[in-house]
């Protein structure tokens, strides 16, 4: 069996109360559930943080599955420590985001951990996600 764990970052737990016009009204636990529906055959772990300490431990932690999917969120444009950490693990890493980083404020459109990634997925909503899943399992 497959071993993939979703990681996310700050605000993603706000997801279907967050900016609902931009966002949508679900939030992930809830889209969580339905991942798990769609991949019965992948053992699929969700962990979300706020806390940029976090989430380099759970990248650390979670290294040797069979991929991460990351959400950096902001820290996608700020951290270097972050992207590091993705670059000293072995489990490919695919970088997510919902919306699209090229049409929002230039700052945003620099990735720090996109060097380190196996690929980016950006602009696809949540079905993003699949879309990573789907790649992972590919490789």
């Amino acid at each position: 069996m497959k071993r993939i764990t979703i990681i996310n970052g700050p605000n993603l737990n706000l997801l279907g109360k967050r900016e609902v016009s931009v966002y949508g009204n679900e939030s992930f636990e809830d889209f969580f559930e339905n991942l798990k529906k769609l991949y019965p055959e992948v053992e699929l772990k969700y962990l979300q943080s706020n806390v940029e300490g976090a989430i380099i431990d759970f990248l650390q932690q979670e290294n040797g599955k069979d991929g991460i999917v990351l959400n950096a969120a902001g820290y996608t444009h700020t951290s270097v420590s972050i992207a590091d950490a993705v670059r000293a693990i072995d489990s490919p890493v695919v970088e997510v985001h919902i919306r699209n980083i090229f049409a929002r404020e230039e700052f945003r459109h620099t990735s720090l951990i996109a060097p380190h990634c196996k690929g980016s997925i950006r602009g696809l909503g949540l079905n993003g996600y699949k879309v990573a899943i789907d790649a992972l399992l590919a490789l």
